[in-house]
């Protein structure tokens, strides 16, 4: 694998011979030149912060000192340096001032520009001269008593006055390269650390890749809600219809039919659509049911429980408020699934739903008096089910011991949809 920054280039034994030294000398250096500019910006926007006038400035630069020292650190890291800062939510140079004000990587880039003003350029110069320049000035030697002609001072210490010295001295300076070269990956690699830590943080990309996926999230929920409704639209719009149509032109045949085999098969196919027809009404409402976009989840579940194989109570307490759409749906839907094994799998006598909102989080509750034992890994949905709760960030509990009772506990964080966007929020209150 290819190193990312130096640290990571000095354990490859052919670190000489690649880039990454001159990559580390190349960070050092390029410090210098943009420190020596900021500290002279940072001393006069300091004379002018006296009347008031340089503090946005100030951090206006180091905000700006931010965004090239980012770019910078691209020369020794090759890992991208996500940008702290977040989009302002209106448009204007006030409100982006504001946001930039409050954020804490705009004060983290103003101390990392004092810092670079005054302590870390000036090391910069120290080590890039130590490890660069003598060494250069040692293996120029040969070069400078040649233009003397009778002596030269190395490093204005050294006398030499022959060739076989000043070669000594350069053969002397290339092993010196050589072996500076790792001290000056190592500070360099210590320098990009440093500016990384100030000015892209970690959690930084971290917060920015969560959101993202949060975001993303969302999308396929509300896509996969819209998908739900279409096709409940074009079923009760399409199928159901032409089924309606069916099922008339059956029984009208059959009663203009004279009696016998035919008007007997015409009975049947009558009562066969009458079946089917019902099966697709069903099917519609377990799509995405009426009352609950109409009347909200308190409705939607006594509906759920007058449809139960087994006698079930509703408990919703104070009357539910009207959430968002995801959240209502997918809270519906995973008592529907609960209600169902119930009538399949538990054995039960009876049943009791406890709904309630409170501290921001709907809470549901699925209770029976079956035999128990309910396994996710036994195939009766509940790992459906839980899936489909963990996407609106919710949780989903199962209290199941051998010969019952069973509880399945659903909580899902959530806001109350606002009155607005809920214009039938008061008789959903009234029929709960």
């Amino acid at each position: 694998m290819e190193p990312r920054n130096p640290w990571q280039a000095l354990t490859r034994s052919g670190y000489p011979r690649g880039s990454w030294p001159w990559r580390s000398a190349g960070y050092l250096v390029s410090g210098v030149v943009t420190g020596l500019p900021a500290l002279l910006v940072l001393l006069l926007l300091v004379v002018f912060s006296t009347v008031l006038v340089g503090l946005p400035l100030l951090l206006l630069a180091g905000v700006a000192l931010g965004g090239v020292e980012r770019r910078r650190l691209r020369i020794v890291d090759r890992d991208p340096a996500a940008d702290p800062h977040r989009v302002p939510d209106a448009p204007g140079l006030a409100a982006w001032l504001r946001l930039r004000v409050r954020e804490q990587a705009t004060w983290r880039e103003l101390a990392y520009a004092v810092l670079h003003a005054t302590v870390l350029w000036p090391l910069d110069l120290i080590v890039s001269a130590v490890a660069l320049g003598l060494p250069a000035t040692l293996i120029g030697t040969p070069l400078l008593l040649a233009l003397d002609g009778e002596e030269t001072k190395v490093v204005k210490t050294f006398l030499v006055t022959s060739q076989p010295q000043a070669f000594a001295a350069a053969l002397v300076g290339a092993v010196l390269l050589v072996a500076l070269l790792y001290p000056l990956a190592a500070l360099a690699g210590a320098r990009a650390a440093l500016t990384r830590a100030l000015l892209a943080p970690r959690e930084t990309e971290l917060r920015d890749r969560i959101g993202e996926v949060t975001a993303s999230r969302a999308r396929l929920v509300d896509a996969f809600e819209a998908e739900r409704r279409r096709i409940e639209r074009d079923l009760h719009d399409g199928a159901q219809q032409r089924l309606v149509a069916l099922t008339m032109t059956l029984g009208l045949a059959r009663l203009d039919a004279p009696p016998g085999p035919l008007a007997d098969q015409l009975g049947k196919a009558h009562s066969e659509a009458g079946k089917v027809l019902t099966e697709l009404r069903e099917l519609i409402h377990g799509i995405h049911p009426q009352v609950l976009a109409d009347y909200g989840l308190a409705a939607a579940l006594a509906d759920a429980a007058d449809r139960s194989a087994v006698p079930v109570e509703v408990d919703s307490g104070t009357a539910l408020p009207r959430l968002p759409a995801a959240v209502e749906s997918a809270g519906y839907f995973v008592v529907r699934e609960a209600l169902a094994n119930i009538g399949k799998h538990s054995g039960a006598a009876k049943g009791r739903i406890t709904a309630r909102y409170e501290d921001g989080t709907l809470r549901v509750d699925i209770h029976d008096d079956g035999r128990g034992g309910a396994d996710p890994a036994r195939g009766t949905g509940l790992t459906g089910l839980a899936d489909r709760i963990a996407v609106l960030d919710g949780t989903l509990t199962i209290i199941s011991p051998p010969g019952g009772p069973t509880v399945l506990r659903v909580e899902i964080p959530c806001p109350p949809r606002s009155a607005s966007s809920s214009p039938r929020t008061a008789s959903s209150s009234a029929k709960g």
